[in-house]
């Protein structure tokens, strides 16, 4: 993306059509409609990140690639985003850049992860960012844009795209956009940031490759077991990557789900080893599969509502 944001902004609603028509005709969308940036709307939202148009938020290696402030502030503007959520974009934006991403494996490869910006801390619900109902669903503007933030720079800094860099087979409609909020109210546990190191007043953007959400459905099981053992069952299906033992699982637990494993007394080490002890599968199922691996999965578990 080379142009500059147009110098004012299209107040002629047919005006905006043709602007987006022509961002369209680029190849800088996503397959939805952007957002006209202006240089005010560009400014606004860097000055929202406390950073200038020059700064440098990090280096993609694998692609000898920088990413400037101001293109993630366009890309920003276009998705969406209001300034306030543009300090979650730079996060991460630089979760993208870190060398323990790898980004060059969840963003090319066949498999087609989709990235997934997980919200910890004050920071989630004074954005109004959802964490309950519907968490992976539409409807709420902070979770659907800072996500498709990111992916707009993906495509349009890093040169990302499907059939180009992104060799994606399927792919999966997280790479549109896929933001959420843990929620942290009536926890059973100590939220996602807190069991990593950070305290509790803290917010922190976690950013997680996912390559594809699978619901476990449960509404009978009254004690941890029985629930858990179709979690450890979801991530050991013959068709997974962690059956190469190199893919980590993230678990959402919804309300009632969290609050079987809440009276039950189970800490989230507790979880985490039952699930790890029981996603397995059998030789003869390996050998049906042509795969001789039993899985290793580290397990994440984090907490929504509904």
């Amino acid at each position: 993306m080379s142009t500059k944001p147009q110098h004012s902004p299209p107040s002629d609603p047919s005006t905006a059509a043709e602007w987006i028509e022509f961002y369209y005709q680029q190849g800088w969308s996503d397959g939805l409609p952007l957002v006209p940036p202006t240089e005010a709307s560009v400014r606004i939202m860097l000055a929202a990140g406390g950073v200038t148009a020059e700064d440098i938020l990090g280096v993609i290696d694998e692609r000898n690639a920088i990413i400037p402030a101001e293109k993630v502030a366009i890309n920003a503007v276009m998705a969406g985003c209001l300034p306030e959520y543009f300090p979650v974009v730079l996060a991460a934006v630089q979760a993208l850049c870190h060398p323990d991403f790898h980004y060059h494996n969840p963003a090319t490869s066949t498999g087609g992860s989709g990235l997934v910006v997980i919200v910890n801390g004050p920071l989630g619900p004074a954005l109004g960012i959802n964490a309950t109902n519907n968490v992976f669903g539409p409807g709420v503007r902070a979770n659907a844009t800072i996500g498709r933030a990111l992916r707009l720079v993906m495509m349009n800094v890093l040169n990302t795209r499907p059939g180009f860099l992104d060799k994606a087979t399927l792919g999966t409609p997280a790479k549109y956009t896929c933001c959420f909020a843990e929620n942290e109210v009536d926890h059973p546990w100590t939220p996602l940031h807190v069991a990593r190191g950070f305290r509790p007043a803290d917010s922190t953007v976690t950013l997680y490759a996912s390559n594809t959400l699978m619901g476990v459905y449960n509404q009978l099981a009254r004690t941890p077991e029985p629930l858990l053992l179709e979690f450890a069952d979801a991530i050991c299906n013959l068709a997974t990557p962690n059956i190469y033992g190199f893919n980590e699982t993230l678990i959402v637990l919804a309300g009632e789900h969290a609050e079987i494993v809440r009276r039950s007394g189970w800490g989230r080490r507790q979880v985490q080893e039952f699930v790890m002890q029981h996603a397995r599968r059998t030789v003869a199922d390996f050998k049906r599969a042509a795969r001789r691996l039993r899985p290793k999965v580290p397990v994440n578990v984090l907490v929504t509502k509904s």
